[in-house]
């Protein structure tokens, strides 16, 4: 089970830029494992909406993936020596209001079934 944990959430203004950052804990990946053999992702859900891929991206971060809603506004990156996925926001609207959660696979495609979770950051933006 790969422990992931969210940080970096918090409210701010519409307009304004968040980074999200996830990490990895070592201790739990499969076994002889590393980061960098699992494909990683950004989700979000906000209330009584169903939860969407917002950004995705490859075991090396040579291929990602944006949701419509949020190209040209959000970036997805990797530090594979530090295990940690990175989702660096700008130009917040208020419909990015949600709980975000980072997602991890083992070597599955972007838009594939996670199969470990973290517990989930809040974004609120305000208007």
């Amino acid at each position: 089970q790969v422990q992931l944990q969210e940080s970096g959430g918090g409210l701010v203004q519409a307009g304004g830029s968040l980074r999200l950052s996830c990490a990895a804990s070592r201790r739990t990946f499969t076994s002889g494992r590393t980061f960098n053999d699992y494909t990683m992702g950004w989700f979000r859900q906000a209330p009584g909406k169903e939860r969407e891929l917002v950004a995705a991206i490859t075991r090396s971060g040579g291929i990602t993936y944006y949701a419509d809603s949020v190209k040209g506004r959000f970036t997805i990156s990797r530090d594979n020596a530090e295990n940690t996925l990175y989702l660096q926001m700008n130009s917040l609207k208020p419909e990015d209001t949600a709980a975000y959660y980072c997602a991890a696979d083992l070597g599955g495609p972007l838009r594939g079934n996670y199969k470990y979770w973290g517990q989930g950051t809040q974004v609120t933006v305000s208007s």
